[in-house]
């Protein structure tokens, strides 16, 4: 094997050897046990399976028979795996419908009873056609999965564009890698070099991987959903109490104190910090800083105007900033623009 086949070699087999590992990692190591957790190590699994026979087949063409009709089987469950991943990553664990084995066990049975009455070894002609079909059914699931996160995608070209939260956007990523991959597979494989579909699969699951590293400060990982207020819902009329309440932060000027906390607040309202927080987040889609940052800039943007007497460091200091920096920074963020700027377009 000379120099360049070599390097084709490494980084084709890789991905695959890496993906057993994080197939592992998402059945057995994940600290939350959810049902797309599974499915996504399922996922990878097979993939990796179908690479990694890719790849040995590519580089040793006397390869066993056996070998290359468990990595071609593979393929045959790559579809229903990513579907259901979708599926159970997209919506709430309790609303999943239970239809999954309806989709895997005929798809083993089959795999298994025609592996058996018509081995690879004695049928590779049969096995070409077989394989067609195996493609086929693996596009519709593809498909399918992306039919399932439309919603999602949604959210970012309506009106309100909304940001997609970070499990979202892993799921939109790993529907489009595995349907990357069968586009490498089914079509770019004919026409330039088998190995492509494996070279496709490195390439798709660093690409990943390095997503998932770039954003592991966050709060919650890809693949596992955010569960902090998950069956603590707020009635209506509690939603509505509490926005009424609201509106004491802005009669009694409680932002204008720089060591405000959330607990402050809660007291005030007469609500548990929790709920305040709850609320927030799920009703205002805001952070406590940014609640009460908004009105501090609405108080600042009034004395910018008003107040002639006074730095722009002082009124960021009377709005209830506890510094120059944090005033600039979250002057900026919410309006666009910086308070010097603000002052002079309001003066012209």
């Amino acid at each position: 094997m000379n120099f360049e086949n070599q390097i084709i070699f490494f980084f084709s087999a890789l991905g695959a050897f890496n993906g057993f590992i994080l197939s592992a990692y998402f059945a057995f190591f994940t600290k939350k046990k959810q049902t797309s957790n599974y499915f996504l190590a399922a996922l990878i699994f097979v993939v990796s399976i179908r690479s990694v026979k890719s790849v040995f087949l590519f580089f040793n063409p006397y390869l066993s028979e056996l070998f290359v009709q468990v990595g071609l089987s593979a393929c045959f469950l790559i579809g229903p795996f990513l579907y259901f991943y979708a599926v159970t990553a997209s919506k709430e664990e309790s609303r999943i419908p239970k239809v999954w084995a309806y989709h895997v066990i005929p798809i083993l049975v089959i795999n298994i009873v025609f592996g058996v009455l018509y081995p690879y070894h004695e049928n590779v002609a049969l096995w070409s056609k077989y394989i067609q079909i195996i493609y086929t059914q693996w596009g519709i699931y593809c498909l399918l999965a992306i039919i399932q996160v439309i919603p999602i995608l949604k959210k970012t070209f309506s009106k309100s564009k909304k940001k997609l939260n970070t499990p979202e956007i892993w799921i939109i990523s790993v529907v489009l890698g595995v349907t990357i991959i069968w586009i490498a597979y089914n079509f770019a494989a004919r026409y330039t070099s088998y190995i492509i579909g494996a070279l496709s699969f490195s390439f798709v699951f660093y690409l990943l991987l390095l997503l998932w590293f770039l954003n592991r400060n966050k709060n919650t990982l890809y693949f596992q959903k955010k569960g902090r207020y998950e069956n603590k819902k707020i009635d209506a009329q509690k939603i509505e109490s509490i926005t009424l309440k609201l509106e004491a932060i802005k009669h009694k000027m409680l932002f204008k104190n720089p060591d405000i906390k959330l607990s402050d607040i809660a007291k005030e309202l007469n609500i548990l910090p929790h709920t305040l927080s709850q609320f927030l987040n799920e009703n205002l889609n805001k952070s406590f800083s940014l609640f009460i940052n908004e009105y501090r800039i609405e108080e600042a943007k009034c004395l910018l105007v008003s107040d002639h007497n006074h730095t722009i460091e002082a009124i960021g200091y009377d709005s209830g900033f506890n510094s120059k920096s944090t005033f600039f920074t979250s002057f900026k963020k919410i309006t666009g623009t910086t308070p010097s700027k603000y002052r002079a377009q309001k003066l012209q």
